[in-house]
């Protein structure tokens, strides 16, 4: 008995240590998702007034400003092959917004200009995630329906349309692909300002913020130089062509002609 015991306590001494912490989700937050063009004016618009606001506060109210895409760390220009379509327009919004707002902008840079780094990162998800309701909406959804059971029908209507209006501007369809723009200001081998915004887009949408020569890549069409794609195929060991169907021989029928029968007219004898 003792025996069992024991070992019951280090059965259960053991399971204890080999549990691991349980997963825990967040806070319910909130994060948008840029779905059109306008969105990308929204966010250089609301950079280039904290960039703005920076300077005003660093005094350097009047001091000229250069916007460079970076790849990497800042000391790392995009090249032409690493652009992307988000990059390439955010880079001039960006600019659009800085002059709105009286920031002096310099073509090219020089020693008296202070140099912009944004940089974009393409993030994406293989994992399917769980998307929920705001806490609360649900529980209140049941108790107007509980509420609003022995209500006129004018005030259900009410309360109906209510509820398809919140759960239009409510209803968002989940992404795997999210961005990150990360913009820096540097002078004098210090950051003058930094930040970095997150933004949910559509899948389909994932091209747009790709380097050129990803998409280029993934769009060259698998042809050889000596023939279709077909054809390459079946040179490749392993490569099954479908076999061509052979024409069936027709045997042609001959008819001989007969020989006529010389008809004689028999006259019978009386």
């Amino acid at each position: 008995m003792r025996i069992i015991t024991l070992s019951c306590c280090f059965l259960l001494l053991l399971a204890g240590c080999a549990r691991i912490p349980e997963p825990t989700g967040y806070q319910y937050t909130t994060q948008p998702k840029m779905q059109a063009a306008y969105h990308w004016v929204v966010l250089a618009s609301d950079v280039a007034n904290r960039i703005n606001n920076q300077l005003v506060l660093s005094d350097y109210p009047r001091t000229p400003v250069y916007v460079r895409p970076t790849c990497g760390d800042e000391d790392t220009p995009c090249t032409a092959q690493e652009n992307s379509t988000f990059s390439e327009a955010f880079r001039d919004l960006l600019i659009t917004e800085l002059v709105r707002f009286g920031v002096p902008v310099r073509k090219t840079p020089d020693e008296e200009s202070i140099t912009v780094h944004y940089k974009v990162q393409l993030v994406h998800h293989n994992a399917a995630r769980l998307q929920t309701v705001r806490p609360g909406v649900m529980t209140a959804i049941a108790t107007g329906i509980m509420v609003l059971r022995n209500a006129p029908w004018e005030l259900q209507t009410i309360a109906g349309a209510g509820l398809l209006d919140f759960m239009n501007t409510a209803a968002v369809r989940s992404s795997s692909h999210e961005v990150i723009i990360t913009t820096s200001m540097i002078t004098k081998e210090q950051y003058l300002f930094r930040a970095s915004d997150l933004y949910y887009i559509n899948d389909a949408d994932a091209g747009q913020y790709r380097d050129v020569a990803i998409n280029e890549a993934a769009e060259i069409p698998l042809i050889g130089p000596e023939g279709t794609s077909e054809q390459n195929s079946a040179k490749r060991p392993g490569t099954m062509m479908p076999e061509k169907a052979v024409p069936e021989t027709v045997i042609p029928t001959t008819i001989e002609p007969q020989p006529l029968i010389d008809e004689k007219v028999v006259i019978p004898e009386l």
